[in-house]
């Protein structure tokens, strides 16, 4: 199924494995000036509960809010920026691969994450979201155009809204070329290569540049008996690919990134300069003369900002490498009940893009 995945290891949350100069922070403690000491630099150490830690960051919020008050989309990510910065030097002590604090939860990441590490220090944030994982993980998350229940694994992208994929199941559904082979960009959580399984092809090419993704399909593979359909690579879009597909499938960020991204769900959801030039100028080369890009992709970047542009128009308006065949668009409900991501996508639409070759003459 694989090649080489023995060789890459998970990406997780920086640790601080020496002694440091902090404040530990109890709760009988003035909470406003450690949260002042923290914005000016200094770390601090969540002690005797779980729950001091979340005071300390509600202080953090409410302080933040009186200095960041533009609730444009654009201000409220400079809030964010700020508020990532100072909360990432709130720490917390894992022993034992377990967090030394009173009615705190079990996170089973600690454990798979660093089995090699027996005493650390990391953010309490880091904490939270791998105990957010964490949950995903074991209850799982129903996919009703599977009929399965996926288990994503720690810092790779899961939908939580499934429009998008009721889009493509309906293409798939319809389509009726060769299925002799795929190629899924930035296969993510396994999602969109399962539907391709299941609708016929069984020779499937997927890629990531997050490493995560790529274990943790492998291992959705393992469990759902999907090894033998799918061949995983780890790298930039079709790196270390050697075949041409009759589809390429697509799913790729669909915000512009302002700011440096990070592995993981960063690059799952913001998309730097280039990436769509450089993705079309090398779908090329793996398309089946009659072979078909199928993207997914929204106008949330429009709904944010009117002025944004909209990278596979332009491609289609500006180059001559491809020709649009289909056009489908699904209004986005609510998010899953589940989740806790904010729901302020008004307006938001998802759509299918169906791409082919043009003729050359």
């Amino acid at each position: 199924m694989n090649k080489n995945l023995e060789s890459i290891t998970a990406d997780r949350p920086n640790i601080i494995t020496s002694q440091i100069e902090a404040i530990s922070f109890y709760r009988k403690m003035d909470i406003k000036e450690t949260v002042k000491e923290m914005i000016a630099g200094k770390y601090v150490i969540v002690e005797e509960f779980y729950s001091n830690g979340l005071l300390v960051l509600g202080e953090l919020k409410k302080r933040l809010s009186f200095k960041y008050t533009d609730k444009s989309f654009q201000g409220q990510r400079a809030y964010r920026s700020a508020f990532r910065e100072a909360s990432h030097r709130l720490l917390i002590k894992v022993k034992e691969n377990k967090l030394t604090v009173k009615k705190g939860p079990k996170v089973g990441w600690l454990e798979l994450l660093y089995p090699d590490v027996s005493e650390f220090y990391v953010s309490f944030p880091e904490v939270q979201g791998m105990n957010s994982s964490w949950e995903w993980y074991k209850k799982g998350i129903e996919i009703k155009t599977l009929d399965i229940t996926l288990k994503p694994y720690y810092n790779t992208y899961f939908p939580t809204r499934f429009d998008h994929l009721k889009l493509f199941d309906k293409w798939l559904k319809k389509y009726d070329g060769s299925k002799e082979k795929a190629i899924e960009i930035g296969v993510g959580s396994g999602v969109l290569s399962f539907q391709l399984i299941q609708n016929g092809f069984n020779d499937i090419f997927a890629s990531d540049t997050n490493k995560n993704a790529i274990i943790g399909v492998s291992q959705e593979c393992e469990r759902l008996g999907f090894k033998d359909n799918i061949t995983l690579s780890q790298g930039d879009l079709f790196e270390n690919c050697d075949v041409k597909a009759d589809v390429i499938v697509f799913n790729p960020p669909w915000i512009k990134a302002k700011h440096k991204l990070e592995e993981g769900i960063d690059k799952a959801m913001y998309y730097e300069d280039g990436l769509f030039d450089r993705f079309f100028e090398q779908a090329q080369n793996h398309l089946k003369p009659d072979g078909k890009i199928v993207m997914i992709f929204s106008n949330l970047a429009e709904v944010i900002e009117t002025q944004s542009a909209h990278p596979i128009i332009d491609e289609l308006r500006n180059n001559g490498r491809f020709r649009k065949d289909l056009h489908l668009t699904r209004e986005v409900r609510a998010s899953s009940r589940r989740t806790k991501r904010e729901d302020n996508r008004k307006n938001e639409k998802v759509e299918l893009w169906v791409l082919a070759a043009k003729t050359k003459k």
